[in-house]
């Protein structure tokens, strides 16, 4: 089952018409969509408009594929569960959503190699052609690792990040704020 989700901040209907589209085109029948305040109602695609948390976890654990927004709860939820996720954020400009923080989260998870990122209703349509030859995701751990639990109770203890020489730059420059030292 491909479980498709819009969140609950208004209407995404670029997202779901898209889908909708592709699953008509395709003959999928295994498509349910948590569709939100969209004002498009789907024809190919079972939907209902809001779920609860549980239902909405169950729904991804289910899913062979998760289609979303960019936003946090949906994609931690799905890397949480070890799905494959695509995700496309909703845009400013076309009133979506307020500003575009969702492209710039879509960005950064697509470059961590954590999701696939669609920025249009081309692009989205391309990457539903191709789930089957899509890789499995990693399981993102719901827990913290030891490092980071150390890493944020010495920043609030003493207001300084400590680092090992093993770190790499790119970490580095994650955690590092302008206003902090860095220690070695």
């Amino acid at each position: 089952m491909i479980f498709v989700t819009v969140g609950t901040q208004g209407r995404f209907d670029r997202l779901i018409r898209t889908v909708d589209e592709w699953a008509g085109l395709r003959g999928k029948t295994d498509v349910f969509a948590q569709t939100g305040l969209s004002s498009y109602c789907p024809t190919h695609l079972r939907a209902e408009p809001f779920m609860s948390p549980t239902e909405f976890r169950k729904r991804v654990e289910l899913a062979s594929f998760v289609i979303a927004h960019a936003g946090m709860g949906s994609i931690i939820t799905a890397l949480e569960l070890g799905k494959q996720i695509i995700v496309m954020p909703r845009l400013k400009n076309l009133g979506e959503h307020r500003n575009d923080h969702q492209v710039a989260t879509a960005k950064r998870f697509a470059e961590q190699g954590r999701i696939l990122a669609a920025f249009n209703e081309q692009e989205l349509f391309d990457k539903l052609d191709h789930l089957e030859m899509l890789n499995k995701t990693e399981r993102l751990s719901a827990e913290a690792s030891p490092h980071l639990i150390v890493t944020i109770r010495t920043f609030i203890e003493t207001g300084r990040i400590i680092m090992s020489e093993s770190n790499s730059s790119a970490e580095a420059s994650m955690w590092r704020a302008p206003m902090l030292r860095k220690e070695w």
